[in-house]
């Protein structure tokens, strides 16, 4: 079993996105979740920091933790080390002498603490609804646990201003990243964006190892994302290659995305932000574009992520679609995108 450090406020999307790169993710307390099984793509999560090793559960206070761990079978030999997380500050407790404390135990039962390059880690999470301005769900706890993956913090480096060709509007690439991988970005996958834009989406997909292509019915987003992926995925512009699969392939063409020439069932899934409201002319242009693409989308793919401004649930369904999970997330005051996952 794993538990989950969760990042953002949204922990129903985080978990969600989780699930593309662990089995049965589960709620524990704000901010924390379990898994059964983790596989290598946690390192290329948005929303989940690290995934440790669970030790075991116990009150959320620093007596309750030393007494868990002081019982705790441990497998390891080497160096340690302890981090202490108050998640979201919902705890009060003191993150310092709850690293003392737990280290000591450590120190007690034979291990050398190294606080600079251990061998291993122990993450004491200490989390609390009680404490969670965002009202989390799940219960208090301590959740003890032998750190197993870190997901590559690197998406400040590859802000959407930074590349060859940007557009007001483009996608922040940690959200772009969350939305791609719960679309199932990844090797051996093909991922289709039909309204891609500046190839944000596509962008992030590549990078972890997908297959991308990409349609825009506007010429300069044709060209514009092209040159954005060739520095991305092909250029200098890739992140540190230690860091993440071998980039997949892509191809923009220029297309109606409700007239896609694409064959049926040759894509994984297809990934798409719908234009906003205010960013068509007319506002009655949008239903029939966003619908003709779902449908399209349900030729070519057996899931496809949908972001709006707005829900979108029944143009879903009527395009044949049956809506697994559906999350409304605020970028600011006038701006709620609605995310639908569709199967």
């Amino acid at each position: 079993m794993y538990v989950l450090e969760l990042g953002g406020q949204d922990d129903a999307f985080a978990r969600r996105e989780a699930a593309s790169a662990a089995s049965a993710v589960d709620v524990l307390a704000p901010g924390l979740a379990t898994a059964r099984g983790i596989s290598d793509r946690v390192r290329h999560l948005a929303f989940t920091h690290r995934v440790c090793d669970l030790v075991g559960t116990t009150d959320p206070d620093i007596e309750s933790a030393a007494a868990l761990l002081s019982a705790a079978t441990i497998d390891r030999e080497g160096s340690v080390a302890v981090r202490a997380v108050d998640v979201r500050a919902s705890t009060g407790i003191d993150t310092q002498q709850a690293e003392r404390t737990l280290g000591g135990v450590l120190t007690d039962r034979g291990f050398a603490v190294d606080l600079d390059n251990p061998d291993h880690v122990l993450y004491a999470y200490f989390s609390d609804p009680d404490g969670d301005e965002e009202g989390g769900t799940g219960e208090a706890c301590c959740a003890l646990g032998w750190l197993e993956a870190e997901s590559v913090r690197d998406f400040g480096e590859r802000q959407p201003t930074d590349r060859p060709f940007f557009q007001p509007g483009s996608m922040d690439p940690l959200e772009a990243r969350a939305l791609v991988n719960i679309a199932g970005a990844g090797p051996d996958a093909t991922i289709l964006d039909p309204m891609c834009g500046t190839g944000g989406l596509l962008l992030e997909a590549g990078l972890v190892g997908a297959d991308v292509v990409g349609g825009d019915a506007q010429e300069k987003m044709v060209s514009g994302a092209s040159e954005n992926l060739r520095y991305a995925l092909d250029g200098g512009g890739h992140p540190d290659r230690d860091a993440y699969p071998e980039p997949g392939e892509w191809e923009v063409f220029r297309s109606d995305a409700s007239a896609l020439p694409v064959a049926d069932t040759t894509v994984d899934a297809v990934v798409f932000d719908a234009p906003y409201g205010r960013q068509s002319r007319i506002e009655g242009e949008l239903a029939p574009l966003v619908s003709g693409a779902l449908g399209e989308a349900n030729r070519v793919a057996g899931r496809c992520v949908l972001v709006a401004d707005r829900d979108w649930r029944d143009a879903g369904t009527n395009a044949g679609w049956t809506i697994t999970d559906y999350f409304r997330r605020r970028v600011h005051r006038s701006l709620v995108r609605h995310v639908h996952v569709l199967e």
